[in-house]
């Protein structure tokens, strides 16, 4: 059975606080107490969990993290760059997802109470505005990851969703595409009318414009995308491109072109936006907006870990940079069919 921090005090007769005080090497423990606690730790073979090592300095050495799921197909790369970090600085990491809704977030607002971490890394699940005011009030450190274009009260890292509209539509051009299709996020999401508006701009400048008609609201799932595209083929005027606002989206364009025949890219050319690992393995493999998720979740617990050592908060968000990924949605042929071909591009 293993030793617990209380089963020590008993011993020691004295209370949890003095062993952590012990622990802590704190100087208001006289000598003959701090010895005797040693000696039952020795005895016992007692292991202090970073908790109790924590408990008289008041931090726990543990980051939480809460995210809507794990399901979204990008969350394990910008988990794996948080724990990266996290790990790396002798940090423990406590996930929490919102899957249950209310339930979830309810737990989580329990454990906020409590003080079980130090700090909060947090995607913003889609009901958690009176849970961010909560946060706010409290005083917990915390930094937003993926934003939404929202500009939080908190210090966030996001990635540059008008520059990733806009090097979509400039690639598309580039490619002899004029009549342009676009299968957007949910409209209520910032970077929905970030990668619109960075899209439509490109497109002004050349000379042309967005026919509304070929403008269709999608919610970021493949159902969505092959609806959109169907529809479009049905009642929407030509087109020769998409750009789907996520690569789930792109994947159900592909889908929704090949049930109507029609030749990717020889009829209509198709990206999308994310990079996730799917995209390399569609049917053809799909040109896509690179966000630097993995680099996302590094800066990110990197600018937390900083907050917690008394650096102060940025003043603006921390912006990531997107890249062009060309593969054949968009070219018959390219360089490096498995990876694609990275064009980094400068902000607009």
């Amino acid at each position: 059975m293993r030793v617990t921090i209380a089963e020590v005090a008993r011993r020691a007769r004295v209370s949890k606080t003095t062993v952590s005080r012990v622990l802590n090497n704190k100087a208001d423990v006289d000598a003959a107490t701090a010895i005797r606690v040693r000696e039952v730790i020795a005895a016992t073979g007692y292991i202090p969990s970073a908790g109790a090592v924590g408990l008289a300095r008041g931090v726990t050495r543990t980051v939480g993290m809460l995210v809507p799921g794990l399901t979204w197909p990008w969350m394990g790369e910008v988990l794996q760059g948080v724990a990266d970090v996290v790990e790396s600085k002798g940090y423990g990491l406590l996930l929490s997802t919102a899957n249950r809704g209310a339930d979830s977030l309810g737990e989580f607002s329990r454990q906020v109470s409590a003080k079980a971490f130090d700090g909060l890394l947090l995607v913003e699940p889609p009901d958690a505005v009176r849970h961010l005011r909560v946060l706010h009030d409290s005083g917990l450190p915390v930094v937003v990851i993926d934003d939404r274009g929202r500009r939080p009260a908190f210090p966030s890292v996001g990635t540059d969703n008008r520059q990733g509209g806009a090097s979509a539509a400039r690639h598309l051009l580039d490619t002899g595409r004029t009549r342009l299709a676009t299968v957007t996020g949910p409209r209520d999401f910032g970077c929905t009318a970030d990668r619109l508006n960075g899209f439509n701009e490109v497109v002004l400048d050349a000379g042309l414009t967005l026919d509304p008609r070929l403008i269709i609201e999608g919610d970021f799932t493949s159902e969505s995308g092959e609806a959109a595209i169907l529809q479009l083929l049905e009642t929407g005027p030509p087109f020769d491109a998409v750009f789907a606002h996520n690569d789930l989206t792109a994947a159900g364009v592909l889908a929704g072109l090949r049930k109507s025949g029609r030749a990717v890219p020889g009829d209509v050319a198709v990206v999308g936006f994310d990079d996730i690992p799917l995209a390399a393995h569609t049917q053809p493999p799909l040109t896509t907006i690179r966000q630097p998720l993995r680099q996302m979740g590094e800066t990110a617990a990197g600018l937390l870990l900083d907050r917690l050592a008394g650096a102060p908060s940025p003043d603006a968000p921390l912006i990531v940079p997107t890249a062009l990924v060309v593969r054949e949605s968009t070219q018959e042929t390219v360089s490096a069919p498995d990876s694609g071909t990275l064009r980094e591009e400068s902000p607009t």
